[in-house]
């Protein structure tokens, strides 16, 4: 099984640049979206439904904001919009799938930069999350967790750690945070195969930063560690154009 996720930074733009030509050629078995930026009543049937998938969206009470989108090729068993938990819920942050085997959390994680208010709500966002997670896996449950986490783990993650200290996204508690994560037996899937620096999926539209590649790697796939033996492969795709993150991806043995 193939699953890829994009935050696509506004799915009606992200249309426009071919998102559905690359959707045809790819063909994954599982594509999780992230910042669709729409509701589905703003949406064609393209987008909907012409593309033969099955397709779930989650969208913000603030129209034009967040929003995922997870498009399975099969019906899923289960799906649940939002974590249950009003105050993130209402920014369309979160959809649940369950397929044979595991269950699939597409997430666009908060983002802090704006103020101390919205930092201090990502981080509770992270938090509650591995509640939840932690829940699951003792349950018995295999979980795999989808999309932009909005932070950059370690330095290797970012070109410019030094000049991004001070920066939400690699400050020190969100960092920490990622480490609780693998403290408690979540596995970064792409660091399993690919240990190398300067690989990044998201890169500001300012100053030709892709083209020199001054970027971060925010966007991930984690697995809990009794799932790990599943996973085949895990990747970033940055020559794929049409938003300013590319597409990664984890190949699952189920």
């Amino acid at each position: 099984m193939i699953i890829y996720s994009w935050n696509v930074n506004g799915i009606r733009a992200a249309e426009k640049k071919g998102l559905l030509s690359w959707l045809s050629m790819v063909q994954p078995d599982i594509l999780c979206l992230q910042e669709t930026k729409a509701r589905t009543d703003q949406l064609t049937s393209r987008l909907l439904n012409d593309h033969g998938y099955y397709t779930y969206w989650h969208s913000a009470e603030k129209a034009g904001y967040s929003g995922v989108a997870t498009f399975c090729k099969e019906e899923p068993l289960y799906v649940q919009e939002g974590l249950g938990i009003e105050k993130f819920d209402r920014e369309g942050r979160v959809l649940i799938t369950e397929h044979h085997g595991f269950l699939l959390y597409n997430i666009y994680f908060p983002n802090g930069q704006k103020d101390r208010e919205r930092l201090d709500y990502k981080l509770e966002f992270y938090e509650e999350l591995l509640v939840i997670l932690d829940e699951q896996v003792a349950s018995g449950v295999n979980v795999v967790v989808a999309g932009d986490w909005n932070t950059a783990h370690r330095e290797i993650d970012l070109a410019r750690p030094k000049d991004n200290e001070n920066t939400s996204g690699f400050l020190p508690e969100e960092r920490a945070l990622i480490d609780k994560y693998i403290e408690h037996g979540y596995v970064d899937t792409f660091r399993l195969f690919h240990p190398e620096p300067g690989r990044y999926s998201w890169w500001t539209y300012r100053f030709g930063a892709r083209t020199r590649n001054v970027g971060w790697r925010i966007d991930y796939f984690f697995v809990n560690e009794g799932f790990a033996d599943r996973v085949v492969d895990a990747d970033i795709h940055d020559d794929i154009m049409g938003s300013d993150h590319c597409p990664v991806s984890l190949t699952l043995e189920v």
